[in-house]
């Protein structure tokens, strides 16, 4: 038996609110699509807790000063998101956009297929830029919709070939994996933007910006960010990663027996591909000459325990 799930949507709702004037529904709806743009770049439910985290990092920013009425109006928004929301539940009805939904079964594809999370969330991401350049269900399961926006991304955007390449292969998979289609064909050319020359610091700017690392926060500064002054905080940090060449997913990962110092090895645990691999620190960075037992107390210093 077919189960039909209903759909409801918040901005066709709110404007058929009857509750506001023209000028309230303006505000509200320009703080909700501000507040969606942010869960769904951040990849939050929608509840509580992301109106709260919104509200906190978003609206009350530090260095950002809002009028009375601003505050005043954007809560009563968020406000009537929330009760929208348990409305939703109470009737049983799918408050997700077709982004949401799409990305979330992108997602799901993606575990079934033991996909890397860095890859899901890739994929993902695209799914969701397709389904709001698609807009509608009936349009996002065409393979001529997917065409147009590939050829949108090729022509229209200035991005790297690595990056058309990765929109191509996120609209493949989301119309086998997703869609159960075999061979999805796609009639965009993708554009070579040729080799760029990166921009790099040299010895004396790097060794500059540890010595920079290196130095303790004053005091005052500090305070007003609601830290403690610490020294060095991420410097043995930025080290390691520009002595070995490790991505920041690689870096956050290490352990203390993952550092050889007698080779000046790294060994880099679950990397790209899943796999573990070694990584050789070079000598200028100057962060593989210090024992182990440096890092440990260093880590016991700022976890603020001594075990």
């Amino acid at each position: 038996m077919n189960v039909t799930t209903t759909r409801w949507c918040w901005r066709k709702d709110l404007a058929e609110f009857r509750g506001l004037s023209e000028r309230e529904r303006a505000g509200f709806l320009l703080v909700l699509e501000w507040f969606e743009n942010f869960r769904l770049r951040h990849e939050l439910s929608a509840d509580r807790a992301a109106a709260r985290l919104f509200w906190k990092s978003e609206v009350k920013r530090e260095g950002r000063e809002r009028e009375p009425w601003q505050l005043e109006q954007w809560a009563d928004a968020i406000i009537w998101y929330l009760s929208w929301l348990a409305a939703c539940a109470s009737a049983g009805a799918d408050h997700r956009s077709l982004a949401e939904r799409l990305r979330a079964a992108v997602h799901s594809a993606g575990a079934r297929r033991g996909l890397a999370p860095r890859t899901k969330q890739c994929y993902g991401a695209w799914a969701a830029r397709y389904a709001a350049f698609a807009g509608g269900e009936r349009a996002v399961m065409k393979v001529e919709t997917a065409t147009r926006f590939l050829t949108s991304v090729v022509v229209d955007e200035d991005c790297a070939y690595s990056t058309q390449k990765q929109a191509l292969n996120a609209l493949a998979f989301f119309f086998k994996q997703v869609l159960g289609m075999k061979e999805p064909v796609f009639n965009v050319k993708l554009r070579d933007t040729g080799t760029r020359i990166p921009v790099v610091l040299s010895k004396k700017q790097t060794q500059a910006l540890f010595t920079k690392l290196n130095e303790q926060e004053p005091k005052p500064a500090a305070k007003q960010m609601g830290q403690e002054p610490t020294q060095g905080r991420y410097e043995l940090a930025a080290r390691l990663q520009y002595g070995a060449g490790l991505r920041l997913s690689e870096l956050v990962r290490l352990r203390i027996q993952d550092m050889d110092v007698e080779r000046g090895t790294v060994t880099v645990r679950q990397g790209k591909g899943d796999k573990d691999y070694p990584r050789f620190q070079r000598r200028s960075a100057g962060c593989m000459t210090a024992p182990p037992q440096s890092w440990r107390s260093r880590r016991r210093l700022r976890a603020g325990g001594s075990g």
